[in-house]
């Protein structure tokens, strides 16, 4: 028996059966009641057998048959599977193409800087980024990894840790010549404290409350000073010598080496509870452009 060359009938016939209306159908395919109906009378015509028993109290209401009932499970295996195969095709049709989430500030101070590096390494591979807050599903998105921060635990997703990273205070060499030596953390209650709100939602990460109480000091309030929501733009704050930042060490690591944030109170250490973390779903572990990535960053990392 050949079956049929559209597929657009059995659509129409499982949404009805789903829904037992033409009409509740159409809205789910964005088509007309019409239209389902005479798709789901092409299939009976062609199977030659009804498939609905046709039901009136008000308005009509589909019954699927005592057949219906029991092919209704294979189709829509059937369906399933079409998908999966679909979905491969789509993978494969982007396999050079590596779609990553990050966070924008993660982007601009650590990845960008060295995402040149990795596409020399894989000149054939194209690289698209994702920066935006919202939250992203991996999979309806076909997103292949990304970089978060937290705590390592984000469900349905392998979580890899990749780098540490302490909190400081910072500030430019500029506001350090002019507002002479700051040589202990009490000399912070004449400074602009820069606050970073893109934490507040980051259960444990150390406020600058928690970091001047790390340090024994009790007399430098924190409820005034500059209040900025992205971690990139704290630096740039500072560097631009508007204050002093509570420094992130992976964010802030380029901008000490070049000279342009001066690290404070090097005596003090206190690390953070929170880490950077590549995250990916399990079934993207054996893709080679996610493969390709990974031992790529993971030996940026360690250089």
């Amino acid at each position: 028996m050949k079956t049929p060359v559209h597929l657009n009938a059995l659509r129409a016939f499982e949404a009805s059966a789903r829904h037992q209306s033409f009409s509740a159908a159409a809205a789910e395919l964005n088509v007309t009641p019409a239209a389902v109906g005479q798709l789901v009378r092409t299939l009976e015509e062609w199977l030659g057998t009804s498939l609905f028993h046709r039901a009136s109290s008000g308005k009509v209401r589909l019954i699927p048959t005592e057949a219906t009932e029991r092919a209704l499970p294979d189709i829509r295996a059937g369906f399933d599977r079409l998908t999966q195969g679909l979905e491969r095709l789509k993978e494969g049709a982007a396999s050079n193409v590596l779609t990553m989430t990050v966070s924008p500030a993660f982007a601009a101070k650590w990845l960008l800087p060295r995402i040149d590096r990795f596409q020399i390494a894989c000149p054939d591979m194209d690289v698209r980024l994702d920066t935006q807050h919202k939250p992203v599903d991996f999979a309806a998105q076909r997103v292949d990894a990304g970089i978060r921060y937290g705590h390592g635990h984000w469900p349905g997703l392998v979580a890899e840790k990749l780098l540490e990273e302490e909190v400081y205070p910072v500030c430019s060499p500029g506001l350090l010549r002019e507002h002479g030596r700051l040589l202990q953390p009490t000399d912070l209650v004449r400074e602009i404290l820069i606050h970073d709100l893109s934490m507040d939602g980051h259960t444990g990460f150390p406020s600058w409350n928690a970091w001047l109480q790390k340090a024994g000091v009790t007399a430098v309030g924190t409820g005034r000073g500059m209040q900025i929501n992205n971690s990139a733009a704290v630096l740039q704050a500072a560097i631009d010598g508007h204050g002093v930042a509570l420094a992130r060490s992976v964010m802030a690591r380029d901008d000490l080496a070049a000279g342009r944030l001066v690290r404070l109170f090097p005596q003090i250490a206190y690390a953070s509870p929170l880490a950077y973390y590549l995250v990916y779903r399990p079934e993207c572990v054996n893709l080679p452009r996610l493969r390709a990535f990974r031992e790529w960053l993971f030996a940026e990392v360690v250089n």
